[in-house]
């Protein structure tokens, strides 16, 4: 049985339908974080992030968990009772199980120690369920690559990207924080940040955009303009099949330059929690939803906005996309700087980096920069 799940895990193409394969594949995903889920009610103050977790409705997180356990309990059984594939939903059962006997959504969570480290294990279970199910559905609504699978090339690759970005969550907070105290300190001036907080809702979440999109186009076109930054971001380009999960390729290195350089703005003006909440969430959906495998333009509000149909065409091979498309959240800024992709199609034909030297696994890509000549 171990051996057909790491043969599972290593393939991908599309998953046979009407013999159990995908209802098994959903219950062993849907167990494997209700297992990891009851280890971060056990262990909060290690395993889960305490920007999140001040914040958190137990009561809704143990509803969710129930019913997840449900799901996944009832499927495995149904698929087992049916010889669907019994083996995968034999796995799948056995998180359930497992969660079950640790207490599952009825875990007590008492007092714990604060200021402990720790790793983001909350965020991960958190994310990857939200962005499957809110990100594969729409790739299933609005498909650009009807033929892409879910599980297509190289999925492995920027699931161990995602994997490992957001469980050193605590490092990279406290790393970039540091660093912006540190090197923008002095910048910090009490009026104009009252200034800035005195500002309409909407006037300040507009400005909080615009500046943290103005640095990241030129951080951004740094990375494509400064060799020794290029072998950083040539690993978020490697990617050759544009999903929601292809923009968590990313080399650890680039996260915390671009994240310490877009804090540093946010952090001198004093934008208000709300507003800042705010831009967390339409980075978090701009972010995913971009490099997503959906058909969408937006007609003439692509010149205004980002669309993923804009930043496909960052990640194409094709001649007339290369170093083009920098901005995240405003298209006119390509536009007003130059470096707007200019074509007669509407979408690229090939992603990736041009010559594909960058190696395929994640360890590879960790260390790729500091060993590329050329």
């Amino acid at each position: 049985m171990l051996d057909k799940l790491n043969r599972l895990s290593e393939s991908h193409g599309h998953l046979p339908r009407g013999v159990g394969v995908v209802s098994g594949v959903f219950a062993l995903i849907l167990g494997g974080l209700c297992f990891l889920g009851v280890l971060a009610f056990h262990f909060p103050a290690y395993l889960t992030t305490p920007e999140l977790r001040r914040g958190y409705d137990v009561a809704g997180l143990r509803e969710v968990m129930f019913w997840a356990m449900v799901v996944s309990g009832g499927i495995s059984l149904g698929n087992i009772a049916l010889g669907r594939v019994r083996w995968l939903s034999a796995w799948a059962f056995f998180f359930v199980a497992v969660t079950a006997l640790l207490g599952g959504h009825k875990v007590p969570v008492h007092d714990f120690a604060d200021h402990t480290p720790y790793i983001g294990l909350d965020w991960f279970i958190l994310d990857l369920l939200g962005s499957s199910l809110i990100f594969i559905f729409i790739e299933k609504l609005f498909p650009l690559r009807r033929e892409q699978p879910v599980f297509r090339a190289e999925w492995q690759t920027d699931f161990h990207h995602f994997i490992v970005n957001h469980m050193v969550v605590g490092f990279i907070l406290l790393a970039t924080n540091l660093l912006v105290h540190k090197l923008f300190g002095w910048a910090v001036r009490g009026g104009v940040q009252q200034w800035v907080e005195g500002l309409p809702f909407v006037v300040e979440l507009f400005l909080i955009i615009l500046l943290a999109d103005l640095v990241q186009y030129w951080t951004h076109r740094a990375y494509h303009e400064v060799p020794a930054l290029w072998r950083l971001h040539a690993v978020h380009h490697s990617v050759k099949s544009m999903d929601w999960l292809a923009g968590s390729r990313q080399h650890i290195l680039e996260l915390l330059l671009t994240r310490t350089l877009i804090l540093a703005p946010i952090y001198v003006l004093g934008f208000s929690k709300e507003v800042i909440d705010a831009y967390i969430v339409i980075v978090g959906f701009q972010a995913v939803f971009n490099h997503a495998n959906v058909s969408v333009r937006l007609g003439p509000l692509r010149y205004l906005l980002v669309t993923p149909n804009f930043h496909h065409w960052h990640h194409s091979q094709d001649p007339e996309a290369l170093d083009r498309n920098y901005a995240a959240h405003f298209a006119f800024l390509d536009y007003l700087f130059g470096t707007a992709v200019k074509s007669d199609r509407e979408w690229p034909s090939d992603y990736g980096v041009l010559g594909d030297y960058v190696p395929d696994g994640f360890f590879k890509q960790l260390a790729f920069p500091f060993r590329w000549k050329g």
